[in-house]
């Protein structure tokens, strides 16, 4: 951890103690080295872009915009987050199926890097606004492939999606984009699949996106300069998920990387790995604070000061069919004496559960519990006005120490 001097609970207790709970602490380093070795992997073969939507805590998105090439956005609130952050406008992309015509214009206004097109209606729209401002925007168009291999957990493409345009009908659709006279369709966006936890799968996905890439860069004769890869790479949530082989992709994909990448055509094309959650994911605890126990009908319920309201995915209603429990532990407890409980919220509602009949060592009122692969889609995706709790505190703890990064939440 930070400084190589303090242990991960040394850290976790530090933090509760003072900021109180619940928060979330993310731990930079852990961040880094991720990133580092995604380059080692991959040989460097691709330029990392960090999609906000995972965690655009302003504190994080400082950090990362001296590790990351480029930042992805999907509202013109995380695009204000960004540059309020201190990233360049330039750096960024914007996706989305839904943007709005305000966005539009504000995204242009600011000078965002590329605009990534999902629809004919929104190039339009685009076109329009760009050339009010008397400007020529860089695009990439995203694509919709046929079919995702199977394996991944939460799918965008080979069936009925809202995101991007269909590769069944992008031969109707893309010559209207490339006509649109201030619009420069300058590189090509697919992201399928995501939280994919088998290397062979991935690479698959890769290999259909290199087709994709290819029979639209031919049919239009042009050279990309840049080619967005969705990762789709997935992170361990639960007991008995096996963390992904990193150099099994990489082995998968890098010759067909190669190949393409020797033709003339791609021989200047920038090719981008577009991640959120395997970057920061397992970077960030949860923590939350046991209020009290209780013994019910047979079961050990521990109510904390910190649920849904604070973390919506470990409570099992970001996507889940089945409840699975996240990975945690109670901080400065042993393996010893493990025993089950049932992890509460404070939300007078059934539903607020972190935890159902999970193994710890024996739960009593004011432990600490952390809560694990909570550094991306956490507090971001969480209800927090839920019965107006306080929001929790968000700590980065960095060479420098521990920082108090607590976004505001409202109106952007």
């Amino acid at each position: 951890m930070a400084g190589g001097i303090a242990t991960i609970d040394q850290q976790l207790e530090n933090a509760a103690r003072a900021f109180g709970t619940p928060t979330y602490v993310y731990f930079a380093d852990a961040i880094e080295t991720r990133a580092q070795r995604l380059q080692a992997a991959f040989g460097g073969r691709f330029a990392l872009s960090y999609a906000a939507k995972s965690n655009p805590n302003p504190g994080v998105l400082s950090w990362l915009k001296a590790h990351v090439a480029f930042l992805d956005v999907s509202s013109i609130g995380e695009l204000r987050l960004g540059i309020g952050a201190g990233w360049d406008a330039k750096r960024a992309s914007f996706t989305g199926p839904g943007k709005r015509e305000f966005e539009l214009r504000e995204a242009i206004e600011n000078g965002v890097g590329e605009l990534v097109v999902e629809s004919v209606r929104e190039a339009i729209a685009a076109d329009r606004i760009a050339a009010l401002l008397g400007r020529v925007q860089d695009v990439m168009i995203r694509i919709a492939p046929a079919r995702v291999p199977k394996g991944f957990g939460d799918q965008m493409a080979g069936r009925p999606v809202a995101f991007g345009i269909d590769v069944e009908c992008m031969h109707d659709e893309l010559p209207k984009i490339f006509a649109l006279a201030n619009l420069r369709v300058m590189g090509l966006h697919i992201y399928s699949g995501t939280q994919c936890l088998k290397p062979d799968a991935i690479s698959e996905n890769y290999r259909t996106f290199i087709a994709v890439f290819r029979e639209v860069s031919e049919r239009y004769g042009f050279s990309p300069e840049k080619l967005v890869f969705g990762s789709g790479l997935g992170i361990p949530y639960h007991n008995g998920d096996a963390p992904l082989d990193l150099d099994a992709v990489a082995s998968g994909i890098v010759d067909e990387l190669d190949a393409l990448k020797s033709e003339p055509r791609f021989s200047g094309t920038q090719l981008v790995l577009e991640l959120g959650r395997y970057l920061v994911g397992e970077a960030g605890y949860f923590l939350t604070r046991v209020i009290s126990v209780k013994d019910s009908r047979g079961s050990r319920i521990a109510i904390c000061d910190g649920g849904m309201n604070n973390h919506l995915p470990a409570s099992g209603h970001f996507g889940m069919v089945i409840h699975r429990n996240y990975l945690m532990h109670k901080v400065g407890g042993s393996d010893a004496g493990l025993e089950k409980v049932d992890l509460v919220g404070p939300l007078c509602t059934s539903i607020d559960r972190l935890a159902s009949g999970v193994m710890l060592p024996r739960v009593e009122e004011g432990d600490l519990i952390a809560v694990h692969g909570s550094g991306a889609y956490g507090l971001t995706a969480s209800p927090i006005h839920f019965i107006s709790h306080a929001a929790p505190r968000e700590v980065l703890v960095d060479q420098y120490g521990q920082h108090d990064v607590t976004r505001a939440f409202g109106a952007l």
